[in-house]
């Protein structure tokens, strides 16, 4: 069993935005000018051994680009098998915590993922701090990005000090899952993760050939077993490719399950 902790179902707003134009170039793939039938998402968990996955909504300075009702939907197409974690408008913040609300409370969601790089905006910005607030509040972690910024914005919003370090430090309650692991300032992200407890790093975006050897050190660590959860960032990598080599780490049997699944049952309230 696998727990995949950032999917995205992507819809065609989502998908032909400029500032996706390097992955497109490093994928060597158009986007799809129609709505890809869910079914293509759930077929590529089958592949990769995905049994359950974080679907993903994304809004930001254009709009919604995957609305929460979107993920929603397709939960509910997909009961026991994704679960939703919320975005919300940055710009209105007691908007964004209704929101937030009502997707945790009422649409059974998992969590909150903000990309502080769609706004340009650290996230130690005063306008993020009554969501992180209702996080705590509700029980759910903040997922985010770190590291560079793949898509065409700027990357220093991803820097894990000083800005997710802060922000462990005004809210040492808030689970925040940092995504993408940090590269450039991959060692940076494992600093914060040690220092603070509900810190913890997923390995969206990478697969395991490009795992950085500091991650897989750290994996293996006996703090840092309990702090890494895998993660695909699919459609941009499938889940399959993300997992190839896994047998190659080296990783004991608790640590694998930890890894793959245990971990992310245990940040995201899974059952």
């Amino acid at each position: 069993m696998a727990i995949d902790a950032w999917i995205q179902h992507p819809t065609p707003r989502f998908i032909e935005q400029d500032m996706f134009a390097s992955l497109r170039r490093w994928t060597g793939e158009e986007p799809p000018t129609e709505q890809l039938p869910l079914t293509a998402t759930l077929a590529a968990m089958d592949a990769g051994g995905i049994t359950e996955a974080m679907l993903s909504a994304w809004y930001g300075p254009e709009g919604e680009l995957i609305s929460n009702e979107e993920v929603a939907g397709w939960v509910a197409e997909a009961p026991g098998r994704l679960h939703g974690l919320a975005s919300v408008n940055l710009r209105n913040p007691m908007e964004g915590v209704r929101a937030l609300r009502h997707c945790v409370t009422d649409l059974g969601f998992k969590g909150l993922r903000m990309l502080p790089w769609l706004w340009e905006t650290p996230p130690t910005d005063r306008r993020f701090y009554p969501l992180y607030a209702t996080c705590v509040e509700l029980g759910v972690p903040f997922c985010t990005q770190v590291g560079h910024t793949g898509p065409l914005r700027p990357s220093e919003t991803g820097r894990p000090i000083p800005y997710i370090d802060q922000v462990a430090i005004d809210f040492p309650e808030l689970t925040i899952v940092c995504g993408h692991l940090g590269y450039p300032w991959t060692e940076e992200m494992i600093a914060v993760a040690r220092k603070h407890e509900n810190v913890v790093i997923d390995t969206s975006a990478y697969t395991t050939k490009r795992l950085p050897p500091e991650i897989i050190t750290y994996m293996k660590s006996g703090s840092g077993r309990h702090k890494v959860l895998f993660g695909s960032n699919f459609p941009m990598i499938f889940p399959e490719h993300a997992l190839a080599g896994l047998d190659e780490l080296g990783l004991d049997d608790e640590m694998r399950d930890l890894y793959l699944e245990g971990n992310a049952r245990r940040v995201f309230g899974l059952l």
